[in-house]
Order: structure tokens, then sequence, then C-alpha cells
């Protein structure tokens, strides 16, 4: 099955890519497969054979799509992969699983799908989740892991109340509080249209399970000893509400490659998709075979 066209061809006008309608874009076909507690996944890909692998991976509620002008950047030169976590995008929606162990898990069952270890390319809650995938599996199927706007649980945690009000909201009126939540990753919001689209498919998740993803029972200190103790390349994109988790990072973890988008909203791989893809070439190009 090949995403729509007239989908990709939005997401690339919401974005601000350049695009030579003279080139043929690479072909994104979806495929799915079944985890060990017989839960389909479905993920978007573009197969290219001997290619380092590339798996990017949504934020939380969203769907694989998101990450498109991405997967057709970097689709000539890398094998990409984009997962639909459970409840998300065009994977099942089981009642169950919806914890930091079990989406790795997941992602770890995905990951052992592919013919070499991958990049792991993960935004917002999915960076806890591929941490998780680091604490649990090791990194035997992880070549490097870009996290792109995640907390790494460095210094204390931010003072207020921001995420039991979101929660509040949540129960009042989900699908404005979807809305406004999606008009907000962007500094630059797409058109209403895509907007409109992306809330309602954040609505294919139960509230009860979007809410557990908000409420992963790991410590803060958890996040922060997988990051710092991590063997393999780490790259840090980050917007300036993450830049002193940042710099703690980089001082605990000298090797650790930051990338500040200061310009950038929450979802910064689409308010910057040429620099965004850029810096992760380069950084994918030169992690170690």
């Amino acid at each position: 099955m090949r995403v729509d066209r007239t989908r990709r061809a939005l997401l690339i006008s919401t974005c601000a890519l350049a695009f030579d309608a003279s080139a043929a874009a690479p072909v994104i076909e979806r495929a799915s497969f079944k985890t060990s507690d017989s839960v389909r996944l479905s993920y978007l890909h573009a197969h290219r054979p001997g290619a380092r692998p590339i798996v990017f991976v949504p934020g939380w509620c969203l769907p694989a799509d998101i990450w498109q002008v991405q997967l057709e950047a970097l689709a000539p030169t890398h094998a990409v992969y984009a997962l639909d976590p459970r409840g998300q995008g065009e994977s099942d929606v089981p009642t169950t699983g919806y914890t930091a162990d079990r989406r790795a898990a997941d992602l770890h069952e995905f990951l052992q799908r592919l013919a070499q270890p991958a990049v792991i390319v993960a935004w917002s809650l999915a960076g806890l989740e591929s941490l998780q995938l680091v604490h649990r599996f090791g990194t035997r199927r992880v070549a490097a892991l870009a996290l792109v706007d995640s907390s790494v649980g460095e210094g204390p945690a931010t003072r207020g109340n921001g995420v039991s009000a979101f929660e509040q909201r949540l129960r009042e009126d989900r699908a404005a509080a979807l809305r406004e939540f999606v008009t907000a990753v962007f500094r630059n919001p797409p058109p209403e249209a895509e907007i409109a689209r992306l809330a309602a498919a954040m609505q294919r998740m139960p509230l009860a399970a979007s809410l557990d993803l908000l409420a992963y029972a790991q410590p803060r200190e958890h996040w922060r000893s997988v990051a710092r103790a991590l063997r393999k390349p780490l790259l840090y994109a980050h917007t300036p509400q993450y830049a002193r988790q940042a710099r703690l990072l980089k001082h605990a973890r000298p090797a650790t490659v930051l990338v500040p988008f200061d310009e950038s909203g929450h979802a910064l791989f689409a308010d910057a998709p040429d620099r965004f893809n850029r810096e992760l070439t380069r950084f994918v190009n030169a992690a170690p075979g």
C-alpha cells in the first residue's frame, strides 16, 4: 500500500521543503507486523538493500507520517522506516500495553526485523521509550540514537502543573485540547486541514491510554542515567525548552552531539526540515558502521 500522494504533497508544503516536480519522489510504502502480544503495528518504509536503516518514531499519540518529509529526503541514500506505535497512526489500538516497558519491547521487536542495527530517531515521548529500549535490551540492534526535543531527565523537574492542567483539559474537551496541542507543537502551524487531520488521528487512542503515556512510573533520574551511560553515538536536537538539559547532558557525556533549534517549535523537524535533514544525515554518516 502506497502512502496517499495528496497527503504527502500537503506535508511537504507544510514543512516548506523545496520540491522539484520534475524528479520522481521516492515511493514510501506501508507494511505491518505482529508483536509478541499479537498487536499489529504499522510502519512506513522505503527499503534500500545494504543501506543503513533509520527508524523514525513519532511523539505522543501522533502518526508516523508526520515524518514524511524526512522519509522522502533520506530514502535515496538510506533505508528509512517510520513506526506507528501501538494505538497510533494505522496500528492496532489494543486495550493494554501503554507503558514504557511494552512500548520499548514493541520497538525492540521491530528492530529485530531489520537486516542490521538501525539509527533510531525518536521525538518527544518516543525519546523516553527509546531510552527504555536501551535500558531493557541493550544496544545490539541500535547503531546510534537521535533524541528530538525530548527530556533526558537532567536537572530538576520544571515547576508548575502544566501536565495535570493539560490532562484536565483532555478530560473536559479532548477534541479541542488536541487541536490546541497540535497547533502548539509548530512554530509555523500547517494548514488547518492538516491540523484537523493530525488531531483526529490522535483520538484513535482511548483517552485512558493516552493519559497512561503521560504518567510513566520511572523517575527522572532513570532517564538521565540511561542517556549518560549510552555507549553509542547520541545526537540531541532541541529547542530552548531543553537547552539546560542539553548543557547538563553534554557536561556529563561530552561525546553527545548537541543541535539547538532556537527558532523552531517542538516539531523542529517540520519547522526547519532542511537543516534537520542535513544535521541528521551528517550524524548518521559519521556513526561507525
